[in-house]
């Protein structure tokens, strides 16, 4: 055994996440039910996880909304699971809040080949986190999130490590309290959801760990930037026929109105919600709406001030 292996031998034995679950022990045992009921057991510890992590997910969404309102853009960097996770969310933003595509951008080791394959030694790759950076032109406005359950991929090191050298703004999503990465990104977020239920496979508790983070974290900071109105997605793309059915809905929920008034408000409108709900509210034209939503800074409950 070489010493890059004998190291890495000792840094797994050091995480919480690669340890072994005394609560599972006897896996290959179990009944299918008795099996699902295990796993479902392991699932129900990963929201509290997440609770105890909420100063650090503030500080962050704080943190995003500040940069993003400066012309910034929210970037997610990761490897594997983590960073498919942070591709997912990023291109969920796109329609459900009608940001442009290089609003809220997912970076994962080995490119696009990677969401699908697996890229053998991508992860362990630092300088390849900063070439994709570079060719994002990252600047001083933007947010850095690495993300990694281990809190040690070479990639996402060097994703942060790259981000605090221009004065870009980092944050860590991990799930091991030992983490180098909390060391280095200026917001650290760790939620311990501790040892899985297969041991090692963190695609299980800890994936589910930051998906729950990424979603609390792109949808907060979307609510603060004027993209909702009460508790519903009044920014949403109208890019399909369940989209579109959608925004109906979202209109006719926000005001009180027939299908047929909602309809005829988003086509005068230009199929957009927020708009025709202003329209409808206001008993305004498309016209005077928009300069409404433009004088408030897209905020729509302020408009209706």
């Amino acid at each position: 055994m070489n010493a890059s292996s004998t190291d890495l031998i000792k840094q797994l034995e050091a995480l919480v996440s690669e340890g072994r679950n005394p609560d599972t022990m006897d896996l290959d045992t179990l009944s299918t039910h008795d099996l699902l009921q295990v796993i479902n057991n392991e699932d129900a510890k990963v929201a509290g996880a997440v609770r105890n992590a909420l100063p650090a997910i503030t500080e962050a969404v704080e943190h995003i909304v500040g940069r993003l309102s400066k012309g910034g853009r929210l970037i997610y960097t990761g490897a594997g699971t983590s960073g498919r996770l942070g591709v997912l969310d990023a291109v969920e933003c796109r329609p459900t809040f009608s940001v442009p595509n290089s609003l809220v951008i997912g970076l994962i080791a080995g490119g696009e080949r990677a969401l699908i394959h697996a890229v053998e030694g991508a992860e362990d790759d630092k300088s390849a986190a900063v070439q994709d950076l570079k060719e994002h032109d990252l600047s001083v406005n933007d947010v850095v999130v690495g993300i990694a359950a281990s809190g040690r991929t070479p990639y996402v090191i060097g994703a942060l490590e790259h981000a605090n050298e221009l004065g870009a703004y980092s944050i860590c999503l991990v799930c091991n309290p030992s983490s180098e990465l909390l060391d280095i990104a200026q917001t650290g977020i760790c939620v311990t959801v501790g040892p899985e239920c297969l041991t090692g496979s963190t695609r299980m508790k800890s994936g589910t760990a930051q998906k729950l983070v990424l979603n609390m974290m792109s949808t907060a900071s979307m609510v603060k930037l004027g993209k909702v109105y009460e508790n519903l997605m009044v920014d949403v793309n109208a890019s399909n026929k369940k989209l579109e059915a959608r925004a109906i809905r979202i209109v006719m929920q926000a005001t009180q109105c027939t299908r047929k008034q909602a309809e005829h408000a988003l086509k005068e409108a230009d199929n957009k919600a927020k708009v025709a709900i202003l329209m409808l509210l206001t008993h305004t034209d498309a016209v005077q709406a928009s300069k409404m939503l433009d004088d408030s800074k897209g905020f729509l409950r302020d408009a209706l001030k």
